[in-house]
């Protein structure tokens, strides 16, 4: 059980950086329950503000509803409750809702919903989807606004007035202007989290509007780099973050951008390149090969 209220643990998370670990597979892509606690125990040292297990960086896509109960739980046993743990529940509604009930009972602080199951709906389909899945849990619901779930701020707003476990929005659309009609309307009702691919890019301009915290996926490789430059932005310093953008971000966005699938494979390929080999990942995506793994070696260089 959660030692939170979903208002507590959404307050945390606000506070400061979030981590979307790697799920470590072995060679046969069954899960390698051991590379993953270990990760896990190194990365709980630092500071950060939530761990998100098997969350689409962990490649809950791929996951099966027990492997995702054996990795919430892992991951809970690891951190000790040293941070707050987010677990994964999405794909249709009824599976969603069973993902939600047992993270609450492994002990999770709180759910990541991620988007439905390939469909498209209308907004009322969506607000019935998520509202299931917070009745089901007395959780903190973070809702992830991305591809086929994209609520308008009207359905937010209501959703949030009747469920009072709707505690976070996740936004991975980049719609400034949804974002600031939300924000307008909602303010400090909601915490909200920066979710577009490399969420550095965005993480100046989105402070702006109330966005307090991201997920860093690059944390995974160089947990000090993105503690060091979520300070920036939190700062406001623009040199710093421009520059690191110029050297860093953007050369690294410009490799992931060349193949389908790899905003994850990005990641795995980066714990490769310093070291912390965290397996393949699973079909339907595919892996770096050995000169892209070097290509990004080079590009991280001595920032590791």
């Amino acid at each position: 059980m959660s030692r939170m209220t979903p208002v507590e643990m959404a307050q945390v998370l606000g506070s400061g950086l979030l981590s979307f670990p790697v799920t470590h597979f072995n060679d046969d892509y069954s899960v390698n329950e051991g590379a993953y606690r270990d990760n896990l125990s190194r990365l709980a040292d630092y500071k950060v503000s939530g761990l998100f297990a098997a969350g689409g960086t962990g490649e809950f896509f791929s996951l099966t509803p027990a492997e995702i109960d054996r990795v919430v739980r892992a991951c809970i046993e690891e951190t000790r409750g040293r941070t707050p743990v987010i677990a994964p529940a999405g794909q249709g509604t009824a599976l969603a809702v069973e993902l939600a009930k047992a993270a609450e009972a492994a002990g999770a602080d709180g759910i990541l919903l991620l988007p439905p199951y390939l469909v498209g709906s209308e907004q009322v389909g969506l607000a019935a989807h998520i509202e299931a899945v917070c009745k089901a849990t007395s959780l903190g619901i973070i809702v992830y606004n991305r591809a086929n779930a994209q609520l308008n701020e009207q359905t937010l707003a209501g959703l949030c007035e009747r469920n009072p476990n709707l505690v976070g929005f996740k936004d991975g659309v980049g719609d400034v202007e949804l974002m600031t009609r939300i924000y307008a309307g909602l303010g400090d009702r909601l915490t909200y989290v920066g979710g577009l691919p490399t969420a550095e890019t965005f993480a100046l301009p989105y402070l702006e509007m109330g966005v307090t915290t991201y997920s860093s996926a690059i944390f995974n490789f160089l947990p000090e780099w993105a503690l060091s430059f979520y300070d920036m932005v939190r700062r406001r310093d623009r040199d710093g973050v421009y520059r690191e953008l110029r050297d860093f971000v953007l050369p690294y966005i410009a490799i992931r951008n060349r193949k389908r699938g790899y905003a994850v494979s990005i990641v795995k390929a980066g714990m490769t390149a310093v070291g912390r080999h965290a397996g393949p990942v699973r079909p339907p995506l595919t892996d770096f090969d050995a000169a892209e793994i070097a290509e990004l070696k080079a590009l991280i260089g001595d920032r590791r």
